[in-house]
């Protein structure tokens, strides 16, 4: 594994813990921007991995997050 997927992974799987905290003490909008940079994060990895379904997930979940912020 390359060190700096290694690094990615792991920054965005704690920022993403830091948005669930964030949702959990009703810190909004800080929470969505937390969980994007925790999503692009993680698509990133899936791009380096060359891991499709990372890939596939994590679009999905920015595409839904960038929907839901625009209609509010």
């Amino acid at each position: 594994m390359s060190s700096i997927a290694f690094v990615v992974k792991w920054v965005a799987s704690i920022v993403q813990i830091a948005g669930y905290s964030a949702t959990a003490f009703g810190w909004t909008p800080g929470n969505l921007y937390l969980f994007l940079v925790g999503v692009l994060g993680w698509f990133a990895v899936g791009v380096l991995w060359n891991d499709r379904a990372i890939m596939l997930i994590h679009a999905a979940a920015l595409a839904a997050m960038i929907a839901g912020m625009s209609s509010g």
